[in-house]
């Protein structure tokens, strides 16, 4: 069974320049976890549940250490600092370009490919969908789910004859 066979020919991509508030809303929209980002027509990158999560993350910079009988004061003292840090970033995130938080090392097929070849690329590399591709424009998306849709009518079928 090829890709073509079990892709979605109509992805729901976004831009480069989308802002992720808008990315997000996209998402939620079409109960999807993720989607290609495109240049114009041409495939720039991939951007996922996991890329936005990561907008959310915080680092720990106090470096703020005291000694015991202090740590009463220290642990409220140190979740103010990173909860007014959070605060900080979560309003600024959504006004974040798509471009600065999608993946752009990104794995994709062809139509002709088969899909043993695209589960491969996915359990390697730990990734729920593939775009695919004909020199870099984005013919369609496949996920993990699509193949295993693919998987359960190939063997109806086999079953029927």
């Amino acid at each position: 069974m090829m890709v073509r066979d079990v892709m979605n020919p109509e992805p729901v991509a976004c831009q480069v320049d989308d802002l992720v508030s808008d990315v997000v809303k996209l998402l939620k929209k079409n109960n999807i976890s993720g989607v290609p980002v495109l240049d114009g027509d041409k495939l720039a990158g991939v951007v996922s549940e996991s890329d936005l999560l990561e907008l959310l993350s915080v680092d720990d910079e106090t470096g703020l250490l005291l000694p015991s009988p202090l740590e009463v004061l220290e642990i409220p003292i140190r979740d103010l600092i990173h909860w007014e840090k959070m605060k900080a970033g979560a309003e600024e995130i959504g006004k974040t370009p798509i471009s600065e938080v999608m993946t752009k090392k990104i794995h994709t097929v062809g139509q002709d490919d088969s899909i043993e070849t695209a589960a491969k690329l996915m359990v390697r590399h730990r990734i729920n969908r593939l775009p695919v591709v004909t020199e870099d424009k984005l013919e369609g998306i496949v996920t993990r789910g699509d193949i295993i849709a693919g998987l359960g009518r190939e063997e109806y079928e086999v079953e029927e004859d």
